[in-house]
């Protein structure tokens, strides 16, 4: 799988650019703030229909226009895929896949498989639960459409649950109603669950053998699935926490509020671990998210590396660098010098200043 090119209009600070890739290793260089991860996001988009910024579509848009265009050219089993994104200040984003308009925009998912890895994701390990089941649920929703549609709708009925909790201190009446939602919240909460816990024993299956090789055969780490609430007692506890959701105004059980522990030799990383222990189970995720996505898709994903390499030390650059030789791999830094020293091999250039891409020689 990869990308062959992308073009932008009026997509933040671009007025216009157009960017043909390799499909081996891609450099965009530059200072900060003029453009490159902008140019990642865009491709990103183009695969998870979201920014990795969590950024709405108006906010993206440029500066004095109205709406914005993502084109962007993949190839995947030697088909070939044309993405076109259309970006509008007051209306939800129009998407095409091969000039057919998508009737949803969760349709495009599964489509081309996108893994991100920014500084940010460093700290996934540190960070809350929401950060590691967000994680957990972008990955699911580009493997699994079965997934999307649960998750979505079981979203759907959480928010819908939590304003009839709210209602009701005006209108008791509207207590009658829970038991309808709370049997649907049942029944999609169960299938969510059972499908994190498939997906968190794939990663162990992968996870443990690539963490040992990055610590130099020290460390074992492995990925503990901690649900909220267990299938067998979901529907009995959300019954038993029914006053309190109604005293609090908000639903209190269920896999919105999952976590995902990870541990090093059976110690828990986020409370015993160093901060290098936590970067480089870390960086384990994600090399193990590859390695599932080619298992599962029978493709390779296409890969972005948002400045992360000048995050990690040279061991762990030099682990990442070999990992990705067979991958199609966006790189966003602010100078060459990490990559001159002939440790990896760069098929393409790129030069980003203000709102401009330039191809550059390699040489």
């Amino acid at each position: 799988m990869i990308i062959k090119s992308i073009e932008l209009v009026n997509y933040r600070n671009y007025e216009k650019v157009y960017i043909a890739l390799d499909s081996g290793i891609n450099i965009l260089y530059g200072d900060n703030a003029q453009g490159k991860t902008n140019v990642l996001e865009s491709v990103y988009m183009c695969g998870t229909t979201k920014s990795h910024r969590g950024s709405k579509d108006k906010e993206i848009i440029k500066f004095g226009t109205n709406e914005s265009h993502i084109r962007c050219f993949f190839e995947k089993n030697e088909t070939e895929y044309q993405i076109d994104m259309h970006l509008r200040e007051e209306k939800s984003k129009g998407i095409a896949v091969n000039g057919i308009k998508l009737k949803r925009a969760a349709d495009l998912l599964g489509i081309v498989n996108i893994i991100l890895f920014s500084p940010e994701d460093l700290s996934i390990i540190k960070n809350g639960p929401s950060d590691r089941r967000r994680f957990v649920d972008s990955e699911l929703c580009q493997l699994d459409k079965i997934y999307l549609y649960n998750l979505t709708n079981y979203n759907k009925i959480v928010n819908q649950r939590n304003n009839v909790l709210k209602d009701i201190y005006i209108h008791p009446e509207l207590a009658e109603t829970l038991d309808v939602w709370d049997t649907q919240l049942v029944n999609l909460g169960i299938k969510i669950i059972e499908r994190r816990r498939i997906f968190i024993e794939q990663l162990n299956e992968i996870i443990g053998d690539i963490h040992k090789n990055l610590s130099g055969s020290r460390e074992f780490l492995q990925i503990k699935y901690d649900p909220n609430i267990s299938p067998e007692e979901y529907e009995a506890k959300i019954k038993k926490n029914r006053q309190k959701d109604i005293k609090y105004k908000v639903t209190s059980v269920g896999p919105h509020r999952d976590d995902f522990i990870f541990y090093i030799n059976d110690f828990d990383v986020k409370k015993y671990g160093s901060q290098g222990q936590q970067r480089t189970a870390a960086l384990s995720l994600k090399l193990a998210e590859i390695e599932l996505v080619k298992r599962i898709t029978g493709n390779t994903p296409i890969l972005l590396l948002d400045d992360v390499l000048s995050e990690l030390d040279s061991n762990r650059q030099n682990y990442l660098i070999n990992s990705i030789n067979d991958i199609q791999t966006i790189i966003t830094c602010t100078g060459l010098d990490e990559f001159v020293n002939s440790r990896i091999v760069i098929n393409k250039i790129f030069k980003v200043h203000d709102g401009t891409v330039t191809t550059k020689s390699n040489e």
